[in-house]
């Protein structure tokens, strides 16, 4: 009999008392890492449900957020397309799998244009095979309807560019 793989625990949110606002906002803070990393073992649990072990799950989503783009390794990051800060290890990771093609930019010979190669295009297809899977799930659900994952989102955004003016304000 196969044995299934365990549970994951999640743990158990502390409620925030609504007039405690950097209480809210710190649990908000710890929840968002936690998805960060819920969400790269889910992209490692299909990764090896597919056999496919040559990638990282932050490679995966590098290639998922290249996607027919051709960009160089600076506008990676500054597109939002990689988070992390060893871009040039992972790059250089994809490029070796057959996963990235690069080559030189002819206007500026120090900088390399990157773009996904068909395995590349073909390993980005998986990934988004898997998200529409998991938006289907959740919105049959109906964890995306209280708050509209929209209005969700929008909050984000808005988080999002305050944390960015308050790196500019520093510089």
């Amino acid at each position: 009999m196969p044995q299934s793989s365990p549970a994951r625990s999640v743990p158990a949110l502390r409620p925030v008392p609504h007039d405690n606002r950097t209480g809210a906002y710190l649990e908000s803070l710890q929840i968002l890492e936690r998805l960060h990393r819920l969400l790269l073992d889910l992209v490692k649990d299909e990764f090896e449900r597919l056999g496919q072990s040559d990638l990282t799950p932050v490679q995966a989503l590098l290639i998922y957020n290249l996607g027919t783009a051709e960009v160089t390794a600076g506008e990676l990051r500054s597109r939002g397309m990689y988070q992390g800060s060893n871009v040039s290890y992972n790059l250089r990771k994809l490029v070796d799998l057959g996963y990235v093609h690069h080559e030189r930019c002819d206007m500026d010979r120090r900088s390399v244009k990157v773009r996904l190669t068909p395995s590349g295009q073909e390993m980005r297809d998986r990934v988004a095979e898997l998200f529409a899977r998991h938006a289907e799930g959740l919105d049959l659900s109906g964890v995306l309807d209280d708050p509209p994952i929209e209005t969700v989102n929008l909050q984000w955004r808005r988080i999002e560019r305050f944390w960015a003016e308050q790196i500019r304000y520093i510089y």
